[in-house]
């Protein structure tokens, strides 16, 4: 017989699991990535020393009150808990306050209201666990028929993930407590024996991420500034509308949600951090984040401030510009790294055009694209002072939305494509030879003789493989 606490767990997606890919949250100095590891290993230690000093500071700053009407969350307890989870149950009651307005919801309801966590109910993989598609009273906490009620999306604790816990408690205390239409509104939470669940708004259109990088159908160039527009505003609000500003340290097209209209809204506040206020001007944390977005003076001294945001909007506004991942490892040397990529073309007239997604077809606006690459350039300032603040940066796209001057009309656009021809065809040539060499390897192998070898990282497990069938009753 399964034990009690095993049939009450949720399942957890495979790292191939379909819906999204799983977050990087740890950052290594760029040491490492360029090969310098004497060097890394001696920054990375001065972070640890950093990371230890500021521990208790930081905690204190997470648990802190928001002066809002809060609750303290009391978990329920059952006949098959055990010491352990009645031990973490009440640690949780004792440091989470959330906001009054938070729906409480008890385990079963929700197990039930994703048809007991069933593989068809996977949306993907969040901040800390899987996301389940689930309904939902209106009004209520019940489970009720699919298709029917309210459609919410249903994020499960991951019980093996060290920054689980902690990051539920971010996202209770943040979600909880900030109110913005480019916020995902939370919903609820469940805090039951060693479960952690929390139930949010159901976003129909997905992440940021898969529409740029895994539909085969490009975004058009007018969303994809109608959601730079949005993903800029929620983060205006956190930074210098909310009652205490807040940096959100984890700004990536896979955190932008979108709902059916394509307005974004921010998800996924497990790395949040509160801003400094007074005479402070910056925040000590450990370095957390994504590789590729966060920004270079974090990552070397790990102090956070709003324009380390600034920094990865910037990132996030070149791949939406490009159609490129920040961070791609498949593309020709030099071209690893959107960023140092990109900026020697951000400030040339004549030569951004070799930013824009070539998917696109010419149909973005000239204007439109000039001034985006001003403005990620500006985001990207190495200098974190001379970054703009986000309102700034909400002010320069919105005239950017109803632009018409087509590109596909332009003479630097049609020169530039037919440059672009030209070099498609020399790397076509150049194919077709490494094939005929490739060949010649293939055939000494069959003679006996050793083959090259492969360069690749193994095989990759597939995107569309479902998780387990949970074992629960």
């Amino acid at each position: 017989m399964v034990p009690p606490q095993q049939q009450a767990r949720p399942p957890h997606a495979p790292e191939g699991r379909r819906g999204g890919r799983r977050r990087r949250h740890r950052v290594l100095h760029p040491a490492v990535a360029h090969g310098q590891l004497p060097a890394a290993a001696a920054l990375q230690g001065r972070h640890l020393h950093q990371q230890r000093q500021h521990a208790r500071r930081e905690k204190s700053a997470e648990n802190g009150s928001r002066n809002q009407p809060v609750v303290s969350v009391v978990s329920g307890s059952t006949s098959t808990s055990n010491a352990e989870s009645s031990s973490s149950a009440s640690k949780a009651g004792e440091e989470i306050k959330v906001s009054s307005k938070l729906r409480k919801f008890g385990f079963s309801d929700l197990k039930c209201a994703t048809r007991n966590f069933r593989p068809e109910s996977l949306l993907g993989e969040g901040g800390f666990g899987c996301v389940f598609k689930g309904w939902i009273e209106e009004n209520g906490t019940a489970p009720v028929k699919p298709g029917t009620g309210l459609t919410v999306a249903v994020k499960t604790l991951n019980h093996d993930g060290l920054q689980g816990h902690k990051e539920w408690v971010a996202e209770v205390d943040f979600l909880g407590n900030l109110h913005h239409p480019n916020l995902v509104k939370l919903i609820g939470y469940c805090v039951e024996d060693d479960q952690r669940l929390l139930v949010y708004e159901f976003m129909p259109r997905g992440s940021l991420d898969n529409h740029l990088f895994r539909r085969s159908l490009p975004l058009p160039w007018s969303i994809r500034m109608k959601v730079a527009l949005g993903a800029a505003q929620g983060l205006s609000f956190l930074h210098e509308e909310a009652e205490r500003p807040v940096i959100y340290r984890d700004f990536k097209t896979s955190n932008i949600l979108l709902d059916s209209e394509y307005n974004a809204k921010l998800s996924d506040f497990g790395l949040a951090k509160d801003g400094p206020v007074g005479d402070k001007t910056h925040v000590s944390t450990r370095v957390m984040g994504t590789y590729g977005y966060a920004a270079p003076e974090y990552v070397m001294t790990g102090h956070l401030t709003s324009k380390s945001d600034v920094y990865s909007f910037g990132v996030v506004l070149l791949e939406m510009m490009s159609g490129r991942r920040s961070m791609d490892k498949n593309r020709p040397n030099g071209e690893h790294n959107l960023v140092e990529w990109a900026r020697p073309l951000l400030g040339e007239r004549q030569r951004f055009y070799k930013l824009v997604d070539p998917r696109l077809e010419g149909n973005f606006s000239v204007k439109g694209a000039q001034k985006a690459a001003q403005l990620a350039r500006a985001c990207l300032s190495r200098d974190p002072k001379a970054r703009p603040l986000m309102s700034q940066v909400v002010e320069a796209l919105k005239p950017l939305l109803n632009l018409k001057d087509m590109a596909s009309s332009s003479y630097f656009y049609q020169t530039m494509q037919a440059e672009r021809m030209a070099h498609s065809s020399s790397m076509n040539g150049r194919n077709s030879h490494s094939l005929k060499v490739h060949g010649s390897f293939a055939r000494a192998s069959a003679n006996g003789q050793q083959p090259m070898r492969s360069m690749s990282d193994g095989p990759r497990a597939s995107p569309f493989r479902y998780s387990p069938k949970p074992n629960v009753k």
